[in-house]
């Protein structure tokens, strides 16, 4: 199956809503899962945006470090998942659609020079092993320094866009930046703007795989946990998603039959033990 990195820049891009529409619009066959990782060293928006609070802080990447040293990395990163694939708490849930919560501090990131690797690894283990799509929110700041290696060992690296001017200007060095770490990268394009698809494509000189609408109200359900409106599912916007999300899909299978195969090793030789 497939790992795929979503990356920002400058101008409010909207990468972890993006990312949180296609979580729960992501085309699961009986058996398989979805996991959304907020991997932005400036912190995550979840905890306290869509899920307001409600679970505290008890959850996220920030416990990884600890587990990571005393050899239980396996068992804390499926403790440390929540799911959102049901409503109300309902305890027949599928748990196909899982999230693991981002930083809730920047000066977190520290603490994980190591887990990065391990995680990388961890991720194309659960694809390759266990059937298991994987979803890393990169946020605007990820992809560099220690935390690069997990947009290299993804199948696919999108660039998050909004097609103004303000955020194209902004993602041309993001793009550029990225093509130099991980080779080819795409955009998913949020469609705020004046510019067609074909014209963010030349600018940026890269494919627009995909496009979501521009939709603050039902945007806001995700990033800040406004109420969901009636037939919300069925928006625009979740409608959008679902066709994005076989896109997606589809640029990660073709970007990987064209490279070399590249083994999934397993830190500590557990990492892949999907729950």
């Amino acid at each position: 199956m497939a790992v795929i990195a979503l990356a920002g820049c400058s101008g409010a891009p909207g990468v972890t809503t993006s990312a949180l529409a296609l979580l729960l619009s992501w085309p699961l066959e009986p058996g398989r899962r979805m996991v959304l990782a907020e991997c932005d060293p400036d912190g995550g928006a979840v905890l306290h945006g869509l899920l307001q609070g409600t679970l505290g802080d008890r959850y996220g990447l920030r416990n990884l470090s600890v587990a990571a040293r005393k050899g239980e990395f396996s068992d804390a990163f499926w403790r440390q998942l929540i799911d959102l694939s049901s409503e109300d708490g309902n305890r027949e849930s599928p748990r196909d659609r899982l999230l693991l919560p981002g930083l809730t501090d920047p000066t977190q990131a520290a603490s994980l020079g190591s887990v990065w690797k391990i995680l990388a690894q961890m991720f194309r283990g659960i694809a390759a092993e266990s059937g298991h799509d994987v979803l890393i929110d990169l946020g605007r700041r990820g992809a560099y320094g220690p935390s690069q290696v997990l947009a290299e060992q993804a199948d696919a690296v999108f660039v998050v866009v909004r097609n103004t001017l303000r955020c194209l200007q902004a993602a041309e060095g993001r793009v550029r930046a990225l093509e130099e770490r991980v080779g080819d990268v795409s955009v998913l394009m949020i469609n705020e703007g004046p510019y067609p698809a074909g014209e963010v494509q030349r600018v940026l000189q890269v494919p627009v795989m995909a496009t979501l609408p521009y939709a603050p109200k039902d945007a806001r359900v995700l990033s800040d946990g406004a109420e969901q409106p009636r037939h919300f599912t069925r928006s625009p916007l979740m409608k959008a998603a679902r066709t994005s999300s076989t896109l997606l899909l589809q640029r990660a299978a073709m970007r990987r039959a064209r490279l070399d195969p590249r083994g999934v090793r397993a830190a500590g030789g557990e990492v892949t033990r999907a729950r």
